[in-house]
């Protein structure tokens, strides 16, 4: 996968067997889903796929989340944009999109919970080449994809057994409360402080921290580092070390 190595920094801190878990995973994810050009790109790549899959692909390794199963769509626009929302601006069964408010704020991604994710492809290849900030557009969106499996994008993903989903949920609303507290007090944490908007928006924060510093975030916080192992079955932080596979439920 030499597109995955060339462009994704998190494919080569895998362990081997992960990487033919990720290749699995991967060509399902291409072949399933639909990627549509939007804005300024003219053509979807390969290279465009491969490397949103292959991050996204990173949320399911654990084998505990399923396969996006209720995504179709990945909208890829060339830098930061502001989407056309028929269901906010228009009736229905119009017929087009409707252009936005001028002063819609530009994203750098969305998730919806109607099956899309929107990026901005710049986005995705400064989060997949930069390690070491805990930002990454395709880990946050998607991560919003798995919370939405339930319905709401609240901070608590409907998967798992009752007693391990409400035993994370308590972890995360706690981790969640020391981090808006925090980032009021102007204090550094190893999160990003938009973590602190909501709880859906702290899961996302979250997993992009557990992916890309997670041994950061393990020194910070010992059980919200737990929690999100637990959830996606992996454990970023001995993936240096040739482990990283978890056990199953």
């Amino acid at each position: 996968m030499r597109i995955l190595e060339d462009k994704v920094w998190l494919y080569r801190r895998l362990p081997k067997e992960l990487k033919g878990i990720l290749h699995g995973y991967l060509q399902v994810f291409i072949a399933e889903k639909n990627f549509e050009a939007c804005g300024a790109v003219c053509e979807v790549t390969d290279e465009m796929r491969v490397t949103i899959a292959g991050q996204a692909c990173l949320l399911l390794l654990g084998g505990r989340n399923g396969d996006f199963g209720d995504l179709h769509s990945i909208l890829i626009y060339d830098e930061d944009f502001v989407p056309r929302r028929r269901s906010r601006w228009g009736p229905e069964d119009q017929g087009e999109f409707p252009e936005p408010p001028d002063d819609e704020e530009p994203l750098l991604g969305e998730s919806w919970s109607t099956g899309s994710v929107l990026l901005s492809w710049a986005s995705v290849l400064e989060g997949a080449r930069n390690p070491s900030d805990g930002v990454n557009v395709v880990l946050h969106e998607f991560a919003h994809q798995l919370d939405q499996n339930n319905g709401e994008n609240d901070g608590a993903p409907g998967l798992g057994d009752g007693a391990g989903r409400a035993r994370r949920a308590k972890v995360l609303e706690r981790a969640y409360e020391r981090h808006v507290e925090r980032t009021r007090r102007g204090r550094s944490t190893v999160m990003d402080p938009y973590g602190a908007t909501d709880l859906g928006e702290f899961f996302a924060v979250a997993t992009e921290t557990f992916f890309e510093k997670p041994q950061a975030l393990r020194r910070e916080d010992r059980a919200l580092y737990g929690a999100l192992r637990d959830f996606y079955g992996v454990d970023p932080a001995e993936w240096g070390m040739e482990k990283g596979l978890r056990h199953r439920w």
